[in-house]
C-alpha cells in the first residue's frame, strides 16, 4: 500500500498544497486533479522521490520510503509529463536503454513486440526526432508492457494520444489493477477506468 500523510510542497515562496493525506491499496487508483500550476506534477515527483516535500511522509507498506529508497524505486514505474526520449535514438533503442538503466533489460524481440502492441510497427527504427508527440508517448507507455512493477505513477499519460491509443491505455490500466497493481495519475481528460479515488489540489 502507498500512503501519504500530511504532505506539503512549495514552489519557491509559493505553497502549492499542504496537509495532504491519502492511501492507495492494491487494485486501487488515484486521480490527481487541479488547475495548471496547482502542483499535480510536483506531487507525483514527490511520491517517486524526485522532489522533496516540505513536510509529511510517504510510506510503502507502512515504512517510510526514505528508509528503503532503492527498493521502493524498483517497485514503481514513473512516466513524466514530458516525453523523455533521446532524439537521436530509435524507439527500439530508447525503450531498451530505459529498461536497462532501470535494471530490467529486455531482448530486442520483446521490445519490438511491445512497440507493435502500442501501434508503432514500422517506426521502430526511425529516430525519435521524427515521431509525433503521440508516437513519443506510445514509446514511453510501452515500458508498462515490459517492466513488472506494482505501482504506476503517470503524469498526463493520455496527452497527445488518439482514440485508439486512449482505449488501449485504458485496457492496460484495468488489467494492471485487476492483477492487484496500483496507479496514481494526473489527467485533464476523462479516464476510461472506473472506481478511482480523486484528490483535488
Amino acid at each position: 500500500m502507498l500512503t501519504a500523510t500530511h504532505l506539503a510542497c512549495s514552489r519557491g515562496e509559493r505553497r502549492l498544497f499542504g496537509d495532504l493525506s491519502f492511501a492507495v491499496a492494491p487494485g486501487g487508483w488515484l486521480h490527481v486533479t487541479g488547475e495548471n500550476g496547482a502542483g499535480k506534477t510536483t506531487l507525483l515527483r514527490t511520491l517517486v522521490g524526485l522532489s522533496p516535500a516540505d513536510a509529511g511522509e510517504i510510506l510503502w507498506n507502512g515504512t517510510p520510503v526514505r528508509d528503503h529508497r532503492d527498493d521502493y524505486h524498483r517497485l514503481l514505474i514513473y512516466l513524466g509529463h514530458q516525453a523523455a526520449l533521446k532524439d537521436e535514438l530509435t524507439p527500439l533503442e530508447n525503450l531498451q536503454l530505459a529498461l536497462a538503466l532501470e535494471g530490467h533489460p529486455v531482448s530486442e524481440a520483446e521490445a519490438l513486440t511491445a512497440l507493435e502492441t502500442m501501434g508503432l510497427r514500422g517506426r521502430e527504427d526511425l529516430p525519435a526526432r521524427y515521431l509525433s508527440a503521440g508516437q513519443k508517448r506510445r514509446v514511453l507507455l510501452a515500458r508498462l508492457l515490459l517492466r513488472p512493477a506494482p505501482l504506476w505513477v503517470l503524469d498526463e499519460p493520455f496527452n497527445a494520444l488518439d482514440s485508439a491509443a486512449v482505449e488501449l491505455l485504458g485496457v492496460l490500466l484495468e488489467a494492471h489493477l485487476e492483477r492487484g497493481g496500483m496507479v496514481v495519475l494526473t489527467s485533464h481528460q476523462a479516464v476510461p477506468i472506473a472506481n478511482g479515488e480523486v484528490v483535488s489540489l
